[in-house]
């Protein structure tokens, strides 16, 4: 119980369940070991209460009162939101966690819930939430990056990413060698980077790929 207390919590860790004495004891065991946690007794409460961008991970009960826990998952998830869910049942419904896996959720786990089993799964659902939301921030970068650029330096940027030479960017694009390296130096500047790997990485971090492939073979 003593693992990871001082784990960073600035995002909630919502709970959704409607049993009074598991919602009271999960909220109380997170908050032990320094989780952020909030806790709702219906997706309604949380609807009319909770705010879905400040959510690390969830923990749903599946059976709810009024909207049904995997319901309100596939509704949220329809809007967009994809932070890691942790599913609780009080029953082995093998249909429903397969359902629940399917759409998406990290963890699917059986009432009573073993403490440590959760802590797992949460610590889990946190540590993959962080990568997401770095991951996040390093393609809204790569795009603020990419909008820097011209329309000559976007055509550049693609045939390097695709291991084109100079000499073929050239014949292709009708320009000169030298303003082909002239564009070059001007995309790894504008894009923040040194090497070819790391052009290459901010490039798939764009997921524009292929559209962009498309418009610039015209």
């Amino acid at each position: 119980m003593n693992r990871k207390q001082r784990e960073d919590t600035s995002a909630q860790v919502v709970i959704i369940e409607d049993d009074d004495g598991v919602r009271e004891s999960l909220v109380g065991l997170l908050r032990s070991m320094k989780f952020n946690a909030i806790a709702f007794a219906s997706a309604t409460e949380f609807s009319s209460r909770g705010q879905l961008a400040s959510v690390g991970c969830m923990i749903l009960d599946v059976r709810l009162p009024g909207q049904s826990g995997i319901e309100f998952y596939e509704e949220v998830r329809a809007r967009g939101f994809h932070r890691p869910v942790i599913f609780m049942s009080g029953h082995a419904d093998v249909p429903i966690a397969v359902r629940a896996m399917k759409a998406g959720a990290v963890e699917f786990l059986t009432k009573p819930v073993r403490e440590q089993d959760l802590l797992d799964a949460v610590h889990a659902a946190m540590k993959r939430d962080s990568r997401s939301t770095m991951k996040e921030e390093a393609a809204l970068r790569a795009r603020a990056d990419f909008a820097t650029l011209t329309k000559r330096e976007q055509e550049v940027l693609v045939r390097v990413v695709e291991g084109q030479r100079n000499k073929q960017i050239s014949a292709a694009l009708g320009i000169t060698e030298a303003t082909v390296k002239l564009h070059r130096g001007n995309v790894m500047q504008k894009m923040h980077v040194q090497t070819l790997p790391e052009l290459v990485r901010h490039y798939d971090l764009l997921e524009l790929g292929e559209r962009i492939h498309t418009s610039t073979k015209g």
